[in-house]
C-alpha cells in the first residue's frame, strides 16, 4: 500500500470525526506511526504521515489515555496501543442498566478452607523509598520517574512509603489485619547496584531484616524476584532486549536463593511480564519507555526464558520450595457478536493472556491467536524452546477489571480497540479511579480459563484490588466501595473454588497506598491509608473488614 493510498484511507476515516473533536498534532506519535509503517514495509512519506496524524482524533487513534494502561488495546498510533498491564475482563458487553443494584455476598473465611492462604502484596519500588541510600544503585524506575513528563503527577518513588525505615511497623499492620502472608519483591539494584558482580551488603541485610521480622510476627514471607525495577546499568546495555539478560538474571537468582532460601520457601520469579514487557518496550508508557516492535519481540523471548530458568534455579537451591510466577490476565469479549470483533478478541487475548503463559507450559508463542507474534521466533535460538518450559508449583493470577474488544481496521497490526467502560454505559459508581470497570465475574472467568490448561495445577490470586478516592475524616477512612469490591470479587473466587478450581490463596493489592507507577501517588489502592507528607498510616474500613473476616 503506497503512501498516497494509505493517507487517503486515513483521511476518509477521520473526516467525519473532525466535526466532533479537534485534531491533535503530535510529533511523537507522528514519528512512531511513520517508524511503524516503515517496519511493515508500507511506504508513507513524512508529509503524508503528518497530514494523517493531524486529522485523527485523540479517542480514535492516540493512546486512550496514558495508562488507562493496564487496559490494553494493542498497537495503535503511539507505537501500538498496547495497554496490557492487563487488568481487563469481559463478559456481557451490554450496558449496565442505570439504577441497577447488587446484593453483597455473605461468606466466612472458613468457606475457603483451613489451608487457604490470605495475604497482601507489594512491590519494592512502590513502597521502599531510600532510592539512593546505603549503596543502592539506580533502577529504570528511578530514571523514568525522574524524567519530566513520564509520571502523570510529576512525582517520584524516592521516598514512597519509607518502608525501608518503617518495615517493622508496616509488618505489624499486616498482622493486625489478621493476614498470614506478606508478598514483597526484592530490589535487584539494592542487592546488586549495577545488576551484576559486586554485592551490596547493606541491601542484602535489609531483606534479611524484613524476612526475620515477618517470621517474628508469624507472617509467612513470599518473595517476588522481579517486580519491574531493572538496574539502570543493565538497561544501559539493552536491558531485557539484550540476550545477556539470561546470564544477568540467572546470577541474580542464584545469589538471592542462596542468601534467603533457608528462611523463605515461597518464591515467585516474575511479576506480570505482559506489563513490563509490553508497557516497557512496546507502548513506552512504563520504564524504560521504549517503543520498538523489534525490541519488544526480543525482550518477550528473553523474559520467557528467564521465567523458566529462574524456576529451575530456585528448585536447585531451595529445598522444598513452592515456586510460581505471576500473570496479569483478562477475560475478553467482543463488543457484539459480529465476526470482525471476534478477531479483535483473538488478538487481545493472545497478548493479554497467552503470550507469556503458554511458552512456560510447553505450548510455544500463541501465533494461532495473533500471527504477528511469529516475529518472536526470529530470536529463538537452537535449544531455546525446550528451555522455555518449567513445571511451576503454582501460577499467580492477577485480575482487576474486564475488557471489551472492538475491531478497528484503522489501527495497524492488531486492528483492535478496547472500548472504555464510559463508552459502554457503565455508571460512574462502577468505574474505579483508574478508569477500570468493576466487574467481579471476571476473576471467576479467568480462574476457569487458567484451570483448563493441563500444565496448571494450583492457582493463587496474587493480586486483586481497586483504587477509589479516599477521605480521612475523624481519623477514619470509610472506603465502602473498596470493601464492596473485595466482597464481590472474593465471592467469585469462592464460586470457582467450589466448582473444583484448585485456587489456594488470595493476596490483595495492596497493603498500603503507594507510588502507583506512571500515575504517581494520587491513585490509592491500599487497605491502609498513607499520608505521604507525614508517613502516618490509618487502617481503612476495608482493612478492618478483612480483620474481622480473617479473625473468625
Amino acid at each position: 500500500m503506497r503512501g498516497s493510498a494509505f493517507a487517503s484511507v486515513l483521511r476518509s476515516t477521520a473526516h467525519s470525526s473532525l466535526r466532533r473533536s479537534p485534531p491533535i498534532p503530535n510529533a511523537v506519535v507522528l514519528i512512531q506511526w511513520y517508524a511503524l509503517c516503515a517496519s511493515l514495509n508500507i511506504e508513507v512519506s513524512a508529509s503524508h504521515a503528518l497530514h494523517c496524524i493531524t486529522m485523527l482524533t485523540t479517542t480514535q487513534i492516540l493512546l486512550m489515555n496514558r495508562r488507562k494502561a493496564l487496559q490494553l488495546t494493542t498497537l495503535g498510533t503511539s507505537a501500538m496501543l498496547c495497554n496490557p498491564f492487563s487488568f481487563l475482563w469481559a463478559s456481557n458487553p451490554k450496558p449496565f442498566p442505570k439504577g441497577s443494584t447488587f446484593s453483597l455476598p455473605e461468606f466466612t473465611s472458613s468457606d475457603f478452607g483451613d489451608d487457604f492462604k490470605w495475604g497482601v502484596a507489594t512491590a519494592a519500588y512502590q513502597i521502599e523509598g531510600a532510592w539512593n541510600v546505603d549503596g543502592k544503585g539506580p533502577s529504570i524506575w528511578d530514571t523514568f520517574s525522574h524524567t519530566k513528563g513520564k509520571i502523570k503527577t510529576g512525582e517520584t518513588g524516592d521516598t514512597a512509603c519509607d518502608f525501608y525505615n518503617k518495615y517493622a511497623s508496616d509488618i505489624a499492620l499486616i498482622k493486625a489485619m489478621n493476614f498470614k502472608v506478606f508478598r514483597f519483591s526484592l530490589s535487584w539494584s539494592r542487592i546488586m547496584p549495577t545488576g551484576e558482580g559486586e554485592i551490596n551488603p547493606k541491601g542484602v541485610d535489609f531483606y534479611h531484616k524484613v524476612i526475620d521480622e515477618c517470621i517474628a510476627q508469624d507472617i509467612e514471607p513470599w518473595i517476588t524476584l522481579y517486580h519491574w525495577d531493572l538496574p539502570q546499568a543493565l538497561q544501559d546495555q539493552g536491558g531485557w532486549a539484550n540476550r545477556k539478560i539470561l546470564d544477568w538474571f540467572n546470577n541474580y537468582v542464584e545469589f538471592c536463593t542462596k542468601a534467603y532460601g533457608d528462611k523463605v520457601k515461597n518464591w515467585m520469579v516474575l511479576n506480570e511480564p505482559a506489563a513490563f514487557g509490553a508497557l516497557g518496550y512496546l507502548s513506552g508508557m512504563h520504564a524504560p519507555g521504549i517503543r520498538s516492535p523489534k525490541k519488544f519481540f526480543k525482550a518477550t523471548h528473553h523474559i520467557c526464558m528467564c521465567q523458566a530458568e529462574g524456576g529451575r534455579i530456585i528448585r536447585k537451591n531451595v529445598p522444598d520450595a513452592n515456586i510460581g510466577s505471576t500473570f496479569s490476565c483478562s477475560h475478553v469479549d467482543p463488543i457484539n457478536d459480529s465476526p470482525k470483533h471476534k478477531k479483535a478478541v483473538s488478538h487481545i487475548d493472545a497478548l493479554l493472556n497467552r503470550l507469556y503463559l503458554e511458552p512456560v507450559l510447553g505450548l510455544g508463542y500463541p501465533v494461532d491467536g495473533f500471527k504477528w507474534f511469529k516475529n518472536i521466533y526470529k530470536y529463538v535460538q537452537e535449544g531455546d524452546e525446550e528451555k522455555l518450559q518449567f513445571d511451576f508449583d503454582f501460577i499467580g493470577l492477577q485480575n482487576y477489571s474486564r475488557s471489551v474488544a472492538k475491531r478497528m481496521r484503522l489501527l495497524p497490526i492488531a486492528q483492535a480497540w478496547q472500548v472504555p467502560p464510559q463508552k459502554r454505559g457503565i455508571p460512574p459508581e462502577e468505574i474505579t479511579a483508574m478508569g477500570w470497570e468493576v466487574y467481579p465475574e471476571g476473576i471467576y472467568k479467568m480462574l476457569k480459563y487458567f484451570d483448563k490448561y493441563e500444565g496448571i495445577d494450583k492457582i493463587i490470586v496474587t493480586e486483586n484490588g481497586s483504587a477509589f478516592p479516599d477521605v480521612v475524616k475523624d481519623g477514619r477512612v470509610h472506603d465502602e466501595k473498596r470493601q464492596q469490591f473485595f466482597q464481590r470479587y472474593l465471592a467469585n473466587v469462592l464460586k470457582a473454588k467450589q466448582e473444583g478450581v484448585n485456587v489456594q490463596g488470595y493476596f490483595l493489592w495492596t497493603l498500603m497506598d503507594n507510588f502507583e507507577w506512571a500515575e504517581g501517588y494520587k491513585t490509592r489502592f491500599g487497605v491502609v491509608h498513607v499520608d505521604f507528607e507525614t508517613q502516618e498510616r490509618i487502617i481503612k474500613d476495608s482493612g478492618l473488614w478483612f480483620q474481622e473476616l480473617l479473625g473468625e
